[in-house]
């Protein structure tokens, strides 16, 4: 099984902002902002929970698509904000809605301006997916620097956890020159919390003033 990794700072303080149903009802932000979505039953609000360090701020639920709304959490009195989108893929709901759904992330995704990365995750355990790989794809085409996120990494002995990995390399650079940066983790174990939170201190240092400087 994945190791534990050691911890960065066990809580990191974070509050929530506010849901959106619609892009023009997002807070009006002038600080670093990282998305995070992925397929529906990722693991997506586990990893956002274990990366602040607590358990409740963003709702788990066992039902695929639960989360419907833009979420929006002030991070470190404010540092940064960090944002839960949508799952995409499987929902229950209907194909109006899921509709709805696309067209609302891709415009958060392209207007977003204090928009810094997106982290993309993807379930460590199983090879690269159809619609994980279209979605990448689109930001790609569309400019918005993002990263991939393996999940759930602990369900994988030591000798198997790279192998999704390799394969989603090799699957991109079938059309792309360059990488974006991946992470292995787990809420499970917190493997990759250090790593995840040391490159958004980067990304912010490199990033926030010009934020400031422009809002």
């Amino acid at each position: 099984m994945a190791k534990q990794a050691p911890q960065a700072g066990l809580n990191i303080k974070a509050s929530f902002i506010k849901s959106s149903a619609r892009n023009e009802e997002c807070p009006d932000l002038h600080v670093p902002e990282y998305a995070f979505i992925g397929r529906s039953n990722v693991g997506k609000s586990s990893l956002i929970n274990r990366l602040v360090g607590n358990k409740y701020l963003a709702k788990i639920s066992g039902r695929p698509g639960k989360t419907q709304l833009i979420n929006h959490f002030s991070i470190e009195d404010g540092q940064w904000a960090l944002v839960d989108l949508p799952g995409y893929g499987y929902a229950k709901v209907s194909k109006i809605q899921r509709t709805e759904f696309s067209r609302m992330i891709a415009y958060y995704l392209r207007n977003r301006k204090n928009l810094v990365n997106v982290f993309v995750l993807v379930d460590g355990r199983h090879e690269p997916q159809k619609l994980d790989l279209a979605f990448v794809k689109k930001l790609g085409n569309w400019g918005i620097p993002f990263s991939i996120v393996f999940t759930k990494m602990d369900k994988l002995s030591n000798s198997d956890s790279g192998k999704n990995q390799a394969l989603m390399n090799s699957t991109l650079l079938k059309e792309w020159d360059n990488l974006p940066p991946m992470f292995l983790t787990s809420a499970e174990s917190g493997l990759g919390r250090s790593e995840l939170l040391a490159y958004i201190s980067k990304l912010n240092g490199e990033i926030g003033p010009h934020l400031k400087k422009t809002s």
